[in-house]
């Protein structure tokens, strides 16, 4: 069965390639390397000895999208990552956001709805809840004003998604709400590979403590939390990844009672900046060179996961703790700069 995923180079998507292969899965890939590199590829072939088909597109491109489709007529589903992703760039270029983030979605659902049946998972955030009111945050936790311009275009995308399942019930959906990936597959083979200065705190620790940055900026320290910094939910890539197969076979199988789910996909446990700081410098050995700063704009204080939903209903839970999934993300850039 042929499984396109866009952004298959990018982190999450290529731990997810993997996965699709190691299921039997025979995936096709769109990526346009803005963020990316085609050496992924060689890793994913040294994890699963198959080579993925790969096309490099940009998804703004309406006309390749529909002559891509045309020549991949017999795609039975869609996983989609392409996107631009950071809070902080967001805020800074926020028409970049909605026309790589919006656009690019409406291209894929004209494509795939014109008449056959067709699965989709969306990537989505759970930046969609903003400043939750309670923790751990479920599924039905109002969907708030984002903070960013990143958070509105997958608050957008969902109900994109939505609206267009209400009206073509050959489209089945699942938008998936991750919390904070991290880390990387346990041969190192692929990993978390920034383009420029990173956006996520997991490679600005590692690349702090091979010695590629000078020092980590922590991004406020008068937080209300127990030591003043923002928590959130950090998943090992591998885990989320494994969530998208299970999502994608429940709506190849039939087993979603609506065409359009929504699930959380974390590990239900919040940490703080400090305490992944405080990971990596026991799963390395090495103390961290790090200086709080004033806070980010965009930033939330606290967002953790309620995963019941997931666990029960998916049949889904993450098996990593948040030891292993730095060391491997450890191992990856010590590989990677060695």
């Amino acid at each position: 069965m042929k499984i396109l995923v866009t952004g298959g180079l990018g982190f999450i998507g290529s731990h997810t390639v993997v996965e699709l292969q190691n299921s039997g899965y025979e995936v096709v890939i769109i990526d346009d390397c803005s963020n990316s590199s085609e050496k992924v590829l060689e890793g994913i072939f040294a994890i699963t000895a198959k080579t993925p088909v790969f096309e490099k597109i940009d998804l703004r491109e309406k006309e390749k999208i529909r002559d891509f489709f045309k020549r991949h007529a017999d795609i039975k589903g869609t996983i989609h990552f392409a996107a631009s992703k950071a809070v902080g760039e967001s805020v800074e270029k926020p028409l970049l956001y909605y026309e790589n983030n919006l656009n690019t979605l409406i291209y894929l659902l004209q494509e795939i709805t014109t008449g056959k049946k067709q699965s989709f998972i969306f990537s989505s955030s759970c930046t969609v809840y903003g400043q939750a009111d309670q923790m751990p945050i479920t599924e039905d936790a109002p969907v708030k004003k984002a903070e960013s311009p990143y958070g509105n275009t997958k608050q957008i995308g969902e109900e994109i998604i939505r609206d267009t399942c209400n009206v073509n019930s050959e489209l089945q959906a699942i938008s998936l709400r991750y919390f904070n990936p991290m880390g990387a597959h346990p041969s190192a083979e692929i990993g978390e590979l920034p383009i420029g200065v990173p956006q996520n705190l997991v490679p600005f620790i590692t690349q702090t403590g091979v010695g590629l940055r000078e020092k980590l900026s922590v991004f406020g320290d008068d937080y209300p939390t127990p030591d003043g910094t923002c928590i959130r939910d950090y998943i090992h890539v591998v885990d989320l990844a494994k969530a998208h197969v299970v999502a994608l076979e429940r709506l190849l199988a039939g087993k979603n009672p609506q065409n359009y789910e929504v699930f959380n996909v974390g590990t239900g446990a919040g940490s703080s900046v400090l305490d992944v700081i405080s990971s990596f410098e026991r799963v390395s050995g090495k103390k961290l060179n790090y200086k709080i700063v004033n806070r980010r704009e965009g930033d939330i204080t606290a967002a953790y996961a309620d995963t019941k939903k997931a666990n029960e209903i998916l049949g889904w839970k993450a098996g990593s703790t948040l030891d292993q999934a730095m060391k491997s993300a450890w191992d990856w850039e010590q590989r990677i700069r060695n």
